[in-house]
Protein backbone atom coordinates (compact mmCIF):
# COMPACT_ATOMS: atom_id res chain seq x y z
CA UNK A 1 0.00 0.00 0.00
CA UNK A 2 1.21 3.49 -0.92
CA UNK A 3 2.54 5.87 1.72
CA UNK A 4 0.34 8.72 1.09
CA UNK A 5 1.88 10.77 4.16
CA UNK A 6 5.36 10.40 2.63
CA UNK A 7 4.45 11.37 -0.56
CA UNK A 8 2.27 14.51 1.13
CA UNK A 9 5.56 15.34 2.94
CA UNK A 10 8.03 15.42 -0.23
CA UNK A 11 5.32 18.20 -1.82
CA UNK A 12 6.25 21.74 -0.74
CA UNK A 13 2.52 22.74 0.82
CA UNK A 14 2.96 18.90 2.41
CA UNK A 15 6.41 20.31 3.96
CA UNK A 16 5.42 24.35 4.82
CA UNK A 17 2.40 22.01 6.58
CA UNK A 18 4.05 19.16 8.31
CA UNK A 19 6.55 22.21 9.67
CA UNK A 20 4.02 24.35 10.93
CA UNK A 21 2.65 21.37 12.69
CA UNK A 22 5.72 19.80 14.05
CA UNK A 23 5.04 16.63 12.29
CA UNK A 24 7.28 13.99 10.87
CA UNK A 25 8.91 14.47 7.85
CA UNK A 26 10.29 11.60 6.51
CA UNK A 27 13.03 11.63 3.50
CA UNK A 28 12.82 9.33 0.70
CA UNK A 29 14.78 6.59 1.10
CA UNK A 30 17.54 5.90 -1.51
CA UNK A 31 17.70 1.99 -2.05
CA UNK A 32 19.78 0.11 -4.30
CA UNK A 33 19.48 -0.19 -7.74
CA UNK A 34 21.28 -1.25 -10.99
CA UNK A 35 20.98 2.17 -11.85
CA UNK A 36 22.21 3.61 -8.81
CA UNK A 37 24.17 1.30 -6.85
CA UNK A 38 26.24 3.33 -4.43
CA UNK A 39 25.41 6.27 -1.90
CA UNK A 40 26.27 9.51 -4.02
CA UNK A 41 29.03 11.67 -2.30
CA UNK A 42 32.50 11.56 -0.63
CA UNK A 43 33.26 9.30 2.50
CA UNK A 44 34.70 10.72 5.24
CA UNK A 45 37.18 8.42 7.40
CA UNK A 46 38.57 9.92 10.67
CA UNK A 47 40.17 8.30 13.93
CA UNK A 48 39.18 8.90 17.65
CA UNK A 49 41.04 7.90 20.89
CA UNK A 50 44.34 5.81 19.54
CA UNK A 51 45.47 4.10 16.42
CA UNK A 52 43.79 3.35 13.53
CA UNK A 53 42.66 0.07 12.47
CA UNK A 54 45.41 -1.95 10.64
CA UNK A 55 43.95 -1.79 6.73
CA UNK A 56 40.92 0.28 7.18
CA UNK A 57 41.90 2.97 4.60
CA UNK A 58 41.88 -0.13 2.25
CA UNK A 59 38.83 -1.79 2.93
CA UNK A 60 37.18 1.73 2.59
CA UNK A 61 38.74 2.32 -0.88
CA UNK A 62 36.43 -0.84 -1.57
CA UNK A 63 33.09 0.51 -0.50
CA UNK A 64 32.34 2.38 -4.30
CA UNK A 65 32.64 5.85 -2.16
CA UNK A 66 34.83 8.95 -3.08
CA UNK A 67 37.68 8.87 -0.77
CA UNK A 68 40.13 11.82 0.35
CA UNK A 69 42.40 12.46 -2.56
CA UNK A 70 38.69 11.71 -5.35
CA UNK A 71 36.00 13.42 -3.67
CA UNK A 72 35.29 17.41 -5.47
CA UNK A 73 36.33 20.30 -3.50
CA UNK A 74 33.38 20.83 -1.13
CA UNK A 75 30.95 18.19 -1.78
CA UNK A 76 29.28 16.74 0.61
CA UNK A 77 30.17 13.59 2.45
CA UNK A 78 27.72 10.53 1.96
CA UNK A 79 29.46 8.46 4.36
CA UNK A 80 31.41 9.21 7.71
CA UNK A 81 33.30 6.02 9.68
CA UNK A 82 34.91 7.27 12.50
CA UNK A 83 37.51 4.22 13.85
CA UNK A 84 37.05 4.83 17.86
CA UNK A 85 38.80 0.98 17.96
CA UNK A 86 40.90 2.63 20.27
CA UNK A 87 38.93 4.16 22.68
CA UNK A 88 39.04 3.08 26.00
CA UNK A 89 38.47 6.50 28.20
CA UNK A 90 36.50 9.27 28.76
CA UNK A 91 38.69 11.46 27.49
CA UNK A 92 38.57 8.95 23.93
CA UNK A 93 34.68 10.10 24.28
CA UNK A 94 35.91 13.30 23.91
CA UNK A 95 37.59 12.90 20.31
CA UNK A 96 34.51 10.94 18.59
CA UNK A 97 32.72 14.34 19.99
CA UNK A 98 35.33 16.39 18.64
CA UNK A 99 35.37 14.06 15.19
CA UNK A 100 31.75 13.82 14.54
CA UNK A 101 30.62 17.90 15.72
CA UNK A 102 31.61 19.53 12.94
CA UNK A 103 30.57 17.44 10.33
CA UNK A 104 26.77 16.05 11.42
CA UNK A 105 25.31 19.46 10.09
CA UNK A 106 27.29 18.29 6.36
CA UNK A 107 26.39 14.92 6.07
CA UNK A 108 24.32 14.45 2.60
CA UNK A 109 20.19 13.88 3.01
CA UNK A 110 20.49 9.87 3.78
CA UNK A 111 24.05 9.60 4.45
CA UNK A 112 25.82 7.17 6.69
CA UNK A 113 27.47 7.41 9.95
CA UNK A 114 29.47 4.27 10.99
CA UNK A 115 31.38 4.25 14.45
CA UNK A 116 33.94 1.38 14.93
CA UNK A 117 34.45 -0.13 17.79
CA UNK A 118 36.25 -2.60 19.79
CA UNK A 119 35.26 -5.49 21.91
CA UNK A 120 34.44 -4.55 25.36
CA UNK A 121 37.59 -5.78 27.82
CA UNK A 122 37.21 -7.90 30.63
CA UNK A 123 40.56 -6.79 32.44
CA UNK A 124 39.79 -2.60 31.95
CA UNK A 125 36.43 -1.61 33.16
CA UNK A 126 37.61 2.06 31.92
CA UNK A 127 38.01 1.10 28.19
CA UNK A 128 34.52 -1.44 28.58
CA UNK A 129 32.43 1.67 29.91
CA UNK A 130 33.67 3.66 27.52
CA UNK A 131 33.28 1.44 24.59
CA UNK A 132 29.60 0.81 26.12
CA UNK A 133 29.13 4.27 25.96
CA UNK A 134 29.30 4.08 22.03
CA UNK A 135 26.44 2.40 22.37
CA UNK A 136 24.26 4.97 23.52
CA UNK A 137 25.75 7.83 21.71
CA UNK A 138 24.68 5.70 18.47
CA UNK A 139 21.11 5.10 19.43
CA UNK A 140 20.69 8.75 20.47
CA UNK A 141 22.27 10.21 17.19
CA UNK A 142 20.02 8.17 15.37
CA UNK A 143 17.35 9.42 16.32
CA UNK A 144 18.08 12.81 16.25
CA UNK A 145 19.97 13.20 13.16
CA UNK A 146 17.14 13.19 10.29
CA UNK A 147 16.84 13.17 6.62
CA UNK A 148 16.83 9.48 6.10
CA UNK A 149 20.57 9.31 7.34
CA UNK A 150 21.46 6.35 9.58
CA UNK A 151 23.67 5.57 12.47
CA UNK A 152 24.92 2.53 13.11
CA UNK A 153 28.40 0.87 16.02
CA UNK A 154 30.45 -1.85 14.56
CA UNK A 155 32.64 -3.44 16.98
CA UNK A 156 35.53 -5.53 15.22
CA UNK A 157 39.07 -7.34 15.52
CA UNK A 158 40.09 -5.83 12.57
CA UNK A 159 39.54 -4.24 9.26
CA UNK A 160 39.16 -7.21 7.11
CA UNK A 161 36.64 -9.04 9.64
CA UNK A 162 34.26 -5.56 8.94
CA UNK A 163 34.72 -5.63 5.06
CA UNK A 164 31.11 -7.03 4.22
CA UNK A 165 29.59 -5.37 6.90
CA UNK A 166 30.98 -1.61 5.96
CA UNK A 167 30.18 -2.13 2.48
CA UNK A 168 26.50 -3.21 3.18
CA UNK A 169 26.21 0.07 5.55
CA UNK A 170 27.64 2.23 3.40
CA UNK A 171 25.35 1.62 0.63
CA UNK A 172 21.80 1.85 -0.32
CA UNK A 173 21.32 -1.55 0.77
CA UNK A 174 20.85 -0.42 4.47
CA UNK A 175 18.72 2.37 3.51
CA UNK A 176 16.24 1.01 6.48
CA UNK A 177 18.62 -0.51 9.08
CA UNK A 178 19.94 2.70 11.67
CA UNK A 179 20.84 2.40 15.46
CA UNK A 180 22.18 -1.26 15.32
CA UNK A 181 24.99 -2.64 16.72
CA UNK A 182 27.08 -5.12 15.26
CA UNK A 183 29.54 -7.40 16.62
CA UNK A 184 32.32 -9.19 13.91
CA UNK A 185 34.74 -11.80 14.62
CA UNK A 186 37.87 -12.82 13.29
CA UNK A 187 38.11 -14.56 9.73
CA UNK A 188 39.53 -17.45 7.96
CA UNK A 189 38.76 -21.16 7.86
CA UNK A 190 37.41 -21.68 11.60
CA UNK A 191 34.90 -18.60 10.87
CA UNK A 192 33.66 -19.36 7.62
CA UNK A 193 34.77 -15.88 5.91
CA UNK A 194 36.21 -15.98 2.35
CA UNK A 195 35.83 -13.07 -0.43
CA UNK A 196 34.12 -13.57 -3.10
CA UNK A 197 35.47 -14.11 -6.64
CA UNK A 198 33.04 -11.49 -7.60
CA UNK A 199 31.54 -8.57 -5.13
CA UNK A 200 28.64 -8.15 -7.53
CA UNK A 201 27.52 -12.01 -7.55
CA UNK A 202 28.70 -13.08 -4.43
CA UNK A 203 26.54 -15.96 -4.51
CA UNK A 204 27.80 -17.62 -7.43
CA UNK A 205 27.97 -21.36 -6.75
CA UNK A 206 25.95 -21.52 -3.88
CA UNK A 207 22.72 -23.03 -3.18
CA UNK A 208 19.42 -21.19 -1.33
CA UNK A 209 16.50 -22.69 0.69
CA UNK A 210 14.04 -19.55 1.60
CA UNK A 211 10.67 -20.54 3.25
CA UNK A 212 7.88 -19.06 2.94
CA UNK A 213 8.80 -17.29 -0.24
CA UNK A 214 5.61 -17.77 -2.34
CA UNK A 215 4.92 -13.41 -1.33
CA UNK A 216 5.66 -10.79 0.68
CA UNK A 217 9.41 -10.50 1.97
CA UNK A 218 9.81 -14.21 1.49
CA UNK A 219 9.46 -13.77 -2.18
CA UNK A 220 11.71 -10.89 -1.83
CA UNK A 221 14.46 -12.31 -0.33
CA UNK A 222 14.58 -14.98 -2.97
CA UNK A 223 14.63 -13.27 -5.40
CA UNK A 224 17.45 -10.78 -3.85
CA UNK A 225 19.70 -13.90 -3.46
CA UNK A 226 18.89 -14.48 -7.06
CA UNK A 227 20.20 -11.57 -7.96
CA UNK A 228 23.77 -11.70 -6.37
CA UNK A 229 24.47 -15.20 -7.68
CA UNK A 230 22.26 -17.87 -5.63
CA UNK A 231 20.82 -21.17 -7.12
CA UNK A 232 17.16 -20.21 -5.22
CA UNK A 233 15.13 -23.09 -4.19
CA UNK A 234 11.58 -21.50 -2.55
CA UNK A 235 9.58 -23.25 -0.34
CA UNK A 236 5.42 -22.48 0.94
CA UNK A 237 2.67 -24.26 1.39
CA UNK A 238 0.96 -26.72 -1.34
CA UNK A 239 -2.04 -24.55 -0.81
CA UNK A 240 0.20 -21.47 -2.47
CA UNK A 241 1.74 -23.87 -5.03
CA UNK A 242 0.58 -21.34 -8.44
CA UNK A 243 2.07 -18.24 -6.37
CA UNK A 244 5.28 -20.16 -6.02
CA UNK A 245 5.72 -21.37 -9.03
CA UNK A 246 5.18 -17.53 -10.17
CA UNK A 247 7.64 -16.15 -7.95
CA UNK A 248 10.68 -19.07 -8.73
CA UNK A 249 9.97 -18.37 -12.08
CA UNK A 250 10.48 -14.83 -12.05
CA UNK A 251 14.37 -15.41 -11.48
CA UNK A 252 15.09 -18.97 -12.31
CA UNK A 253 14.53 -20.40 -8.89
CA UNK A 254 12.79 -23.76 -8.28
CA UNK A 255 9.44 -24.41 -6.91
CA UNK A 256 9.08 -26.54 -3.76
CA UNK A 257 5.17 -26.67 -2.12
CA UNK A 258 5.75 -28.13 1.26
CA UNK A 259 4.45 -27.58 4.82
CA UNK A 260 7.52 -26.77 6.77
CA UNK A 261 5.58 -28.16 9.82
CA UNK A 262 5.01 -31.98 8.41
CA UNK A 263 6.94 -34.51 10.00
CA UNK A 264 8.74 -35.18 7.10
CA UNK A 265 9.66 -32.01 5.91
CA UNK A 266 13.30 -31.86 6.59
CA UNK A 267 13.83 -35.03 5.01
CA UNK A 268 11.72 -33.76 1.83
CA UNK A 269 13.94 -30.32 1.87
CA UNK A 270 17.00 -33.01 2.04
CA UNK A 271 16.05 -35.47 -0.51
CA UNK A 272 15.41 -32.36 -2.97
CA UNK A 273 19.14 -30.78 -2.41
CA UNK A 274 20.96 -33.96 -2.73
CA UNK A 275 23.89 -31.71 -3.48
CA UNK A 276 23.63 -29.70 -0.45
CA UNK A 277 22.54 -26.59 0.89
CA UNK A 278 24.77 -23.26 1.60
CA UNK A 279 22.11 -21.18 2.24
CA UNK A 280 18.85 -21.52 4.98
CA UNK A 281 16.45 -19.20 5.28
CA UNK A 282 13.49 -19.49 7.85
CA UNK A 283 10.89 -16.57 7.01
CA UNK A 284 8.35 -18.60 7.31
CA UNK A 285 5.35 -17.54 9.52
CA UNK A 286 2.20 -16.41 10.43
CA UNK A 287 0.04 -14.38 12.92
CA UNK A 288 -3.13 -15.31 14.98
CA UNK A 289 -3.96 -12.28 17.15
CA UNK A 290 -5.86 -12.34 20.15
CA UNK A 291 -5.21 -10.87 24.05
CA UNK A 292 -4.55 -13.93 25.85
CA UNK A 293 -7.30 -14.11 27.34
CA UNK A 294 -9.34 -14.77 24.22
CA UNK A 295 -6.59 -17.08 22.61
CA UNK A 296 -7.80 -20.81 22.27
CA UNK A 297 -5.07 -23.21 22.79
CA UNK A 298 -4.98 -24.30 18.59
CA UNK A 299 -4.19 -19.93 17.69
CA UNK A 300 -1.54 -20.71 20.49
CA UNK A 301 -0.47 -23.78 18.96
CA UNK A 302 -0.38 -23.04 15.63
CA UNK A 303 1.80 -20.08 15.92
CA UNK A 304 4.60 -21.63 18.21
CA UNK A 305 4.55 -24.61 15.43
CA UNK A 306 5.19 -22.18 12.25
CA UNK A 307 7.31 -20.00 13.59
CA UNK A 308 8.85 -21.62 15.70
CA UNK A 309 8.83 -25.32 16.50
CA UNK A 310 9.77 -26.04 12.61
CA UNK A 311 12.23 -23.84 12.72
CA UNK A 312 14.26 -25.69 15.17
CA UNK A 313 13.24 -28.91 13.67
CA UNK A 314 13.99 -28.27 10.53
CA UNK A 315 17.46 -26.75 11.47
CA UNK A 316 18.34 -29.65 13.53
CA UNK A 317 17.96 -32.16 10.69
CA UNK A 318 19.87 -30.41 7.84
CA UNK A 319 22.69 -30.11 10.22
CA UNK A 320 22.73 -34.05 11.52
CA UNK A 321 21.79 -34.83 7.46
CA UNK A 322 24.81 -32.82 6.57
CA UNK A 323 22.42 -30.89 4.32
CA UNK A 324 23.66 -27.86 5.30
CA UNK A 325 27.69 -27.36 4.01
CA UNK A 326 30.58 -26.27 6.42
CA UNK A 327 30.54 -22.32 5.48
CA UNK A 328 26.89 -22.56 4.96
CA UNK A 329 25.18 -19.38 6.32
CA UNK A 330 21.55 -19.97 8.33
CA UNK A 331 19.04 -16.42 8.51
CA UNK A 332 16.41 -17.08 10.89
CA UNK A 333 13.16 -14.40 10.99
CA UNK A 334 12.64 -12.98 14.47
CA UNK A 335 10.56 -9.63 14.74
CA UNK A 336 11.05 -6.40 17.05
CA UNK A 337 7.88 -8.29 18.63
CA UNK A 338 9.88 -10.18 20.20
CA UNK A 339 11.70 -8.25 21.35
CA UNK A 340 9.06 -5.50 23.01
CA UNK A 341 6.55 -7.66 22.72
CA UNK A 342 2.87 -6.42 21.34
CA UNK A 343 -0.45 -6.19 22.57
CA UNK A 344 -2.61 -9.50 21.14
CA UNK A 345 0.44 -11.31 20.47
CA UNK A 346 1.62 -12.85 23.46
CA UNK A 347 2.25 -15.89 20.63
CA UNK A 348 4.31 -14.36 17.90
CA UNK A 349 6.22 -12.36 20.53
CA UNK A 350 7.13 -15.74 21.80
CA UNK A 351 7.86 -17.36 19.10
CA UNK A 352 9.92 -14.60 17.53
CA UNK A 353 11.91 -14.35 21.09
CA UNK A 354 12.15 -17.97 20.70
CA UNK A 355 14.19 -17.67 17.41
CA UNK A 356 16.54 -14.84 19.26
CA UNK A 357 17.29 -17.39 21.86
CA UNK A 358 18.02 -20.00 19.19
CA UNK A 359 20.68 -17.63 17.71
CA UNK A 360 22.51 -16.77 20.69
CA UNK A 361 22.83 -19.97 22.12
CA UNK A 362 23.48 -22.18 18.93
CA UNK A 363 25.92 -20.12 16.46
CA UNK A 364 29.11 -20.11 18.81
CA UNK A 365 28.48 -24.10 18.80
CA UNK A 366 28.18 -23.87 14.70
CA UNK A 367 31.19 -21.55 14.59
CA UNK A 368 33.38 -24.75 14.86
CA UNK A 369 32.13 -25.83 11.68
CA UNK A 370 32.23 -22.45 9.90
CA UNK A 371 28.24 -22.13 9.78
CA UNK A 372 26.73 -18.92 10.69
CA UNK A 373 23.52 -18.11 12.32
CA UNK A 374 22.03 -14.99 12.39
CA UNK A 375 18.59 -13.37 13.00
CA UNK A 376 16.78 -10.20 11.07
CA UNK A 377 14.08 -8.53 13.08
CA UNK A 378 11.41 -6.83 11.01
CA UNK A 379 9.94 -3.54 12.33
CA UNK A 380 7.06 -2.40 10.01
CA UNK A 381 7.29 -3.48 6.35
CA UNK A 382 4.74 -2.93 4.04
CA UNK A 383 3.46 -5.79 3.02
CA UNK A 384 -0.10 -7.17 2.16
CA UNK A 385 -0.47 -8.33 6.09
CA UNK A 386 0.31 -4.44 7.30
CA UNK A 387 -2.20 -3.07 4.98
CA UNK A 388 -5.16 -4.69 6.60
CA UNK A 389 -3.99 -2.92 9.63
CA UNK A 390 -6.59 -0.45 10.65
CA UNK A 391 -5.38 3.02 9.61
CA UNK A 392 -4.45 5.00 12.73
CA UNK A 393 -2.10 1.85 14.19
CA UNK A 394 -0.95 1.54 10.84
CA UNK A 395 0.24 5.16 10.37
CA UNK A 396 1.46 4.61 14.40
CA UNK A 397 3.67 1.87 13.01
CA UNK A 398 4.77 3.61 9.98
CA UNK A 399 5.58 6.77 12.26
CA UNK A 400 7.13 4.99 15.16
CA UNK A 401 10.81 4.82 14.04
CA UNK A 402 13.61 7.54 13.53
CA UNK A 403 13.43 7.50 9.34
CA UNK A 404 9.74 8.12 9.98
CA UNK A 405 8.50 5.44 7.31
CA UNK A 406 7.62 2.05 6.83
CA UNK A 407 10.24 -0.10 5.49
CA UNK A 408 9.92 -2.42 2.61
CA UNK A 409 10.13 -6.19 1.65
CA UNK A 410 13.88 -5.40 0.20
CA UNK A 411 15.29 -3.42 3.45
CA UNK A 412 14.70 -7.34 4.64
CA UNK A 413 16.03 -9.42 1.76
CA UNK A 414 19.04 -7.22 1.53
CA UNK A 415 19.46 -7.70 4.88
CA UNK A 416 19.63 -11.43 5.02
CA UNK A 417 21.80 -11.15 1.77
CA UNK A 418 24.86 -9.15 3.49
CA UNK A 419 23.85 -12.33 6.35
CA UNK A 420 24.24 -15.02 3.96
CA UNK A 421 27.82 -13.25 2.38
CA UNK A 422 30.80 -15.90 1.78
CA UNK A 423 32.99 -12.68 3.56
CA UNK A 424 30.34 -12.44 6.83
CA UNK A 425 31.63 -15.11 8.25
CA UNK A 426 33.00 -12.90 10.84
CA UNK A 427 29.45 -12.06 11.65
CA UNK A 428 27.89 -14.59 14.38
CA UNK A 429 25.03 -14.74 16.57
CA UNK A 430 23.53 -11.35 15.63
CA UNK A 431 19.69 -10.49 15.79
CA UNK A 432 19.64 -7.04 13.49
CA UNK A 433 16.93 -4.99 13.59
CA UNK A 434 15.13 -4.08 9.92
CA UNK A 435 12.80 -1.19 11.74
CA UNK A 436 14.06 1.99 10.84
CA UNK A 437 15.61 2.20 14.02
CA UNK A 438 11.74 1.54 15.80
CA UNK A 439 10.89 3.23 19.06
CA UNK A 440 9.43 0.03 20.39
CA UNK A 441 12.04 -1.53 22.73
CA UNK A 442 15.39 0.57 21.54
Amino acid sequence: MADRYLHFTSTAPGRFLTSRLGLPQPAELHRWSAERPCLEGALLHMTAGGPPLAGLAEVLARTGLKTAGTAAEGERPAGVVVDATGVATVAGLAEVHGALHPVVRSLAPGGRIVLLGAPLSDEDHHQAAAQQALEGFVRSLGKEIGGGRTVQLVRTVSAAAAESTLRFLLSPKSAYVSGQVIETGGTGPGAGSAAPDSWDLPLAGRTALVTGSARGIGASVAATLARDGAKVVCLDVPQSRAELTRTAGSFGGTALPLDITAPDAADRIAAALPDGLDILVHNAGITRDRRLANMAADRWASVLDVNLDSVLRTTDALLASGTLRRGGRIIATASIAGIAGNTGQTNYAAAKAGIIGLVRTLAPRLAEQGITLNAVAPGFIETRMTAAVPLFIREAGRRMNSLGQGGLPVDVAETTAWLAHPASGGVNGQVVRVCGQSLLGA
